[in-house]
């Protein structure tokens, strides 16, 4: 009998299957972005005129091992080392949270306010792969962005990151604890996506959350309030009169969050904005 001959169409087909068989969240889109890395193609030359080419052995034997891992549990985005957010492809590595598209509304919400100003000086704590302060600057061709980020490895990504979105020049990286490493200076906007969750329901996270992705940036502590607190309280000082506080929560949080910014009479507190599946996600206030 003849071997089966598997071109790269069939293997998509085989193995979107076998991924939902295994209750992988998104089989397809995981067979399609493991399989453009094994081939070294774009997901769209899949179904184009490569649909129906050889899979060779060697293209057969990395794709099976990225498969395998995605089974162990590996995020995709750590197997192929990249993820997009906001339009742009970020470098991500298990230093850093893997970009998730409900943090484009707080990018959203710091365009509109954003456009306002002439050259708008913004602070980003919890930076990570970069993709927040990056963004901004992309988007914000004469803002002045300073990341804070407690971990070297983070920092040392983001940078990489810049440097590929040409906005290394605008973009200063600072390592520290929250607000700490700006003490003596103002900004018109201080943005984060903290850690929020809470330190209890760890063990309960999806395994590929849980013991993967950096616990540095997801363990919020009691209540996942510790950094969020913390954050808070100090950008009052470093906000000037009028300037925003845009930040992330987690969606169970939004009653908590809310009772703590508005506990804090220098903040005007404006309506919870909504990600895309309309839970609470964005809280933003503005410094009087």
């Amino acid at each position: 009998m003849a071997e089966q001959v598997w071109t790269l169409g069939s293997l998509l087909d085989w193995t979107a299957k076998h991924l939902a068989q295994k209750e992988c969240e998104s089989p397809r889109i995981d067979a399609e972005v493991l399989l453009a890395h094994a081939v070294g193609c774009k997901r769209i030359d899949l179904y184009g005129m490569r649909h129906g080419e050889e899979a060779s052995a060697d293209i057969r034997k990395r794709y099976r091992e990225l498969v395998s891992r995605r089974l162990d549990g590996a995020p995709v985005a750590y197997l192929v080392g990249k993820k997009e957010f906001f339009g742009l492809e970020f470098k991500v590595s298990p230093a850093v949270l893997i970009p998730r598209p409900d943090t484009e509304v707080l990018i959203t919400a710091c365009l509109d306010l954003g456009k306002k100003h002439p050259q708008p000086r913004i602070v980003d704590v919890g930076t990570g792969s970069g993709c927040i302060p990056i963004a901004l600057a992309k988007h914000l061709p004469k803002a002045q962005v300073t990341t804070i980020d407690m971990s070297p490895e983070a920092t040392a990504i983001g940078k990489e990151n810049a440097g590929k979105h040409s906005v290394f020049d605008r973009v200063r990286f600072l390592q520290g604890d929250v607000l700490e490493p700006v003490a003596s200076e103002t900004f018109e906007f201080v943005v984060s996506n903290p850690p929020y969750i809470a330190h209890e329901e760890w063990a309960a996270l999806p395994a590929g959350v849980r013991d993967y992705e950096p616990r540095l940036a997801l363990d919020g502590g009691p209540g996942g309030f510790d950094v969020f607190t913390r954050l808070i309280e100090q950008a009052r000082e470093r906000l000037v009169s009028g300037g925003w506080l845009v930040i992330e929560i987690g969606s169970p949080q939004e009653k908590q969050a809310r009772a703590k910014i508005e506990a804090i009479v220098d903040y005007e507190l404006f309506p919870t904005i909504l990600d895309g599946s309309g839970h609470p996600r964005v809280l933003k206030a503005r410094r009087r």
